[in-house]
């Protein structure tokens, strides 16, 4: 049963590894574009975050505990 497992496990890692590639930088031209970037614009990404870890009275992450209100 445990060799199965194994089994199991190296043809899932030798998938997942199939899909890793590299990107020559001729093939860059797209992905390179500002419409393609998780925030197009910083300066407007980073004034809404300040502003809502200021409404919040918090800092870290989204997913950090604690608030403004002390209900915690």
């Amino acid at each position: 049963m445990k060799k199965i497992g194994m089994v199991v496990l190296l043809i899932a890692g030798n998938y997942l590894l199939g899909a890793c590639s590299s990107v020559n930088p001729w093939e860059r031209g797209i992905l390179a574009k500002p419409e393609m970037a998780w925030t197009p614009d910083s300066l407007r990404w980073q004034l809404q975050e300040h502003i809502y870890f200021s409404k919040e009275g918090s800092s870290g992450g989204y997913g950090a505990g604690g608030g403004g209100c002390g209900c915690n």
